[in-house]
């Protein structure tokens, strides 16, 4: 079928709750990815971070198979041999003690908001049902009721209460912002290193680690949504890493650690916290299973062998400076740390989703994000000529 029969079948019997680029993806390798009609684009949505290794990493799909010949599914009623040397990998990459594998980001948001508030209620003694959540505004951390129930962003709440109570809104950057916020009832701050939806954002030098002793101060857990910068999206392997001193009580991971291929998340935080949660608290049919346990694994061996970190750093430093360099006056601002990128542009210029079907009749993909912002996050494996060409087509559509 073509890509117009295609997109036509999917929109008549899919629910219209995306708006996606008129591409209809077939097959894809490394940082490419082939449309049905076998035209070629440099992929730089990376399923949104999720494909930090590339597309069908070799590595990745070899414990994808090997493991699915043997045991794909178990639950957690009895355990099984991949789950422990999985989390083992990813806590001895983390710094952390233990780790709580689910499905989706989303998931472990809200398992993390669980273990927040049973730790403020047992631990920290605040009045039942009283646990207060900081948050900040333009957050992005799931679709779940409760967690679109503090977002800032009008169409993700419309029509979707009523919501959890227990959340307050603060400044994102805005330190004094967030010591006015916490309460004796405060139990956890919640933040993204980089506001990534909302259009890469990056806070003030020395804001997470300031944050971080403040909570350390007030007796509150300090919370870090890492799904999306983790994994060496930002030329480190954790964003944080960035800001000395602004190690998590709580580390919440995603995306990339499912390699590409399937879809993992996790809670990574130490054993007094996370031993908090007893058999019943808590739980997911898929979370640890064995295949995901695998690829999970193969995932993490494939970032630090190939040093994908350190890849974006030094790419990512290389397509900053070209970027930079390009003086195309519907350009507002660019921002960006490691291999993710934002470029806004002007409001008087029209929309970043124009720019984006622009690009995608030159070869490459991009996504828009919040209306004025172009997102580059392109797989870690990229290759500076690859770079090269994409500044090329920018500069084309740009200028």
């Amino acid at each position: 079928m073509s890509s117009i029969s295609l997109i036509a079948q999917t929109e008549r019997v899919s629910a219209p709750n995306y708006a996606p680029l008129p591409v209809v993806a077939h097959r894809a390798e490394g940082v490419w990815l082939f449309d049905v009609e076998g035209r070629k684009y440099l992929d730089c949505v990376s399923a949104y971070s999720s494909l930090n290794q590339g597309h069908r990493h070799p590595r990745i799909l070899d414990a994808l198979l090997q493991q699915a010949a043997l045991l794909t599914l178990t639950s957690r009623a009895i355990h099984n041999d991949q789950m422990g040397p999985f989390l083992e990998a990813l806590c001895t990459l983390a710094g952390m003690e233990m780790a709580l594998p689910m499905n989706t980001g989303a998931e472990a948001v809200e398992t993390a908001i669980k273990l927040a508030r049973k730790w403020g209620y047992r631990v920290k003694g605040v009045p039942r049902d009283q646990a207060e959540i900081v948050v900040c505004r333009n957050n992005f951390h799931g679709r779940t009721t409760t967690i679109v129930g503090f977002s800032s962003e009008a169409q993700y709440r419309d029509d979707f209460g009523p919501y959890s109570a227990g959340f307050t809104l603060v400044d994102f950057g805005d330190l004094d912002g967030l010591r006015a916020a916490l309460t004796p009832s405060t139990v956890a701050f919640l933040v993204e290193p980089i506001q990534a939806e909302a259009g890469i954002i990056l806070p003030p030098a020395g804001y997470l680690a300031a944050a971080r002793r403040l909570c350390r101060e007030r007796g509150v857990l300090f919370m870090l949504d890492e799904i999306q910068t983790g994994f060496g999206r930002t030329g480190r392997m954790f964003a944080h890493e960035d800001d000395a001193g602004a190690t998590p009580d709580v580390l919440i991971v995603g995306k990339a650690l499912g390699g590409g291929v399937y879809p993992i998340s996790a809670v990574l935080a130490s054993r007094a916290l996370l031993t908090l949660f007893q058999p019943g608290d808590h739980g997911s049919t898929f979370g640890g299973n064995p295949l995901a346990a695998a690829v999970g694994r193969a995932a993490l061996a494939v970032i630090v062998d190939e040093r994908l970190a350190e890849r974006a750093a030094a790419e990512g430093g290389y397509l900053l400076a070209a970027l930079r360099s390009l003086d195309a006056p519907c350009i507002a601002a660019i921002r960006g740390r490691g291999l993710l990128i934002g470029i806004e542009i002007r409001t008087a210029s029209g929309r970043a989703r124009d720019y984006c079907e622009r690009l995608l009749e030159r070869g490459v993909l991009a996504k828009d994000t919040h209306a004025q912002v172009i997102r580059l996050a392109p797989p870690l494996i990229v290759e500076r000529a690859e770079l090269d060409w994409l500044v090329t087509q920018l500069r084309a559509v740009l200028r």
